[in-house]
């Protein structure tokens, strides 16, 4: 809940996502694009006064010298948060493995986990207070969606509570989307009251036509999940600029206990920007390439840099004002345990594994007055150690359960 308050806070600090992102919109098309969007909005003025934020915080398990662990973020995802729908179903799936094997002790252990219902309720909140009783929510999706499942599961608790869902791409937003004079939002002569974003965080999501529709939907007054505000808030830049010293306190003053929580999971985060704190970074990083990170503006995962890889990449990037586009990460290192994984095409194998734990959260802001901030469940994902980079998505992970011990 504390990264809920943070990324709203963000989200509504225009000079600090100004200032942060100032180096990396100068060398990196898509965030820049994205800045150009929200200078528009704030130019115009935003007409939305309800606030949607569905994040996931993504952490590992730090091993200490001592042997001790400590949870550490790797990133938080602010748009198109995945997973909450079939991270809701692998409980029943491991509990009925575990009591076809007649442990049926070990099967009352597995926690439960309704991520979905929580996504959903924050969307039914945000519609709630959006105001219109026959006012859709607009599900921007891709063409080619292989995660229609997890939406649905999503889609299925919204229509429990009588709220219709339509699934459009951006395309169609650009065909037959339209705002009156109030700035409400129509699709296919149908008002929208909650906008929630299941495309568009990655640069191959838009073409001109694209980039077009998302201001169209930026400038309504319609809830957006997330507003482009909330999308630069979750940034690799802002993350790494929300780890100097000092700067919670500003974003969260008088909250010294959360300030405390926050920075107790960052891991160290380096800019590199031109100058001689980003000069010194990359030296480190090329002496101790086992012990970094580099990573770029992009969510979707497979896009970060690691060892040999990551210092070519430093060498080629060094005296260029491209590296303003990446940011250094220090390498989180958990602890391997065994594990069998089940993967399409692939036998059964136990092999040594590491575990990524997601916080899904969900807040809803109305005006200045925060009416929700919540933690909704978690998933866990773990993959085979060989495998540096590259999630479920990617075949290389795998959808897991935290076992209490």
């Amino acid at each position: 809940m504390d990264f809920n308050l943070l990324v709203d806070a963000v989200s509504q600090n225009a000079a600090f996502l100004e200032q942060t992102l100032s180096s990396t919109i100068k060398r990196d098309n898509f965030t820049a694009h994205l800045f150009d969007i929200h200078k528009q909005v704030l130019k115009e003025g935003i007409a939305q006064t309800v606030f949607l934020g569905l994040n996931r915080s993504d952490y590992m398990f730090q091993r200490n010298a001592d042997g001790s662990a400590a949870l550490k973020q790797i990133e938080i995802n602010t748009i198109s948060a995945s997973f909450g729908g079939l991270a809701s179903r692998t409980p029943a799936v491991h509990r009925h493995v575990l009591n076809v094997l007649g442990k049926t002790k070990e099967a009352a252990k597995i926690l439960s986990n309704n991520p979905s219902k929580g996504l959903a309720m924050g969307i039914a909140k945000a519609w709630e207070l959006y105001g219109s009783a026959n006012a859709r929510v607009l599900l921007i999706a891709q063409e080619k969606e292989r995660n229609i499942f997890d939406q649905r599961a999503i889609e299925n608790e919204l229509l429990a509570r009588n709220i219709h869902v339509i699934r459009r791409k951006f395309e169609d937003v650009s065909e037959k989307g339209s705002l009156d004079q109030d700035r409400r939002l129509f699709m296919d002569d149908q008002e929208v009251a909650v906008v929630y974003f299941r495309d568009g965080y990655m640069p191959s999501h838009y073409s001109l036509q694209n980039w077009g529709a998302r201001l169209l939907l930026e400038r309504s007054c319609a809830v957006k999940c997330p507003d482009i505000a909330t999308q630069l808030a979750g940034t690799k830049k802002v993350q790494q600029e929300l780890s100097r010293s000092g700067m919670l306190e500003v974003l969260l003053p008088g909250q010294p206990e959360a300030v405390a929580r926050l920075r107790a999971t960052f891991a160290g985060l380096y800019s590199l920007d031109m100058g001689e704190e980003g000069d010194q970074a990359i030296t480190e990083a090329i002496a101790a390439p086992s012990c970094f990170v580099l990573k770029p503006q992009r969510e979707g995962g497979g896009n970060n840099l690691y060892g040999e890889e990551m210092v070519q990449a430093l060498e080629r990037l060094k005296d260029s004002e491209e590296r303003a586009s990446y940011i250094l990460m220090e390498k989180i290192e958990p602890e391997p345990f065994g594990n069998c994984l089940l993967r399409p095409g692939s036998p059964a194998r136990v092999a040594q594994c590491i575990s990524e734990l997601g916080i899904f959260g969900v807040y809803v802001r109305q005006g200045k007055t925060l009416v929700m901030n919540k933690h909704v469940g978690h998933l866990l994902r773990t993959k085979a150690i060989e495998h540096a980079d590259g999630g479920v998505a990617a075949g290389v992970a795998v959808l897991d359960n935290p076992y209490p011990v």
